[in-house]
């Protein structure tokens, strides 16, 4: 059997269930995090229009969980807001599984199929560590 990359389980009635992809897994500190469970928590907050879990570098911990999130119109795009996120995560997660920062995006890149482009955003992030690393 080949996997492309797909991580899931089977349910007790043989039903297979993907959850996530293995590449997008976050290892910080030796723990393997899926961010797909924060992005399911983050899109039922109210304020929340989309969101993408991704990990970023941690010279400490190899990676760190990083939320870039687009809210619903009006709401306002500041520490408050990312705090009020990040709590909203521990009430109901692992605190390993959750952002340990947040920044805000007016939209998030969507493939024309309706699929995250979440590589776009992580890029973001690795791109200024990649270039200080010597």
């Amino acid at each position: 059997m080949t996997t492309v990359g797909d991580v899931g389980y089977v349910d007790d009635d043989g039903f297979l269930y993907l959850t996530d992809r293995a590449t997008f897994m976050i290892i910080s500190g030796g723990v393997n995090i899926y961010p797909q469970e924060a992005e399911n928590l983050l899109i039922t907050h109210p304020d929340v229009e989309d969101a993408a879990v991704f990990g970023v570098p941690n010279e400490e911990m190899g990676e760190e969980v990083k939320a870039v999130i687009q809210l619903l119109p009006g709401r306002t795009k500041d520490a408050a807001m990312a705090e009020k996120l990040m709590a909203f995560c521990r009430e109901h997660l692992a605190h390993v599984k959750c952002p340990k920062s947040i920044d805000f995006d007016d939209a998030l890149p969507r493939l024309p199929t309706g699929k995250l482009y979440k590589r776009v955003l992580r890029d973001r992030y690795w791109a200024d560590h990649k270039n200080r690393i010597v």
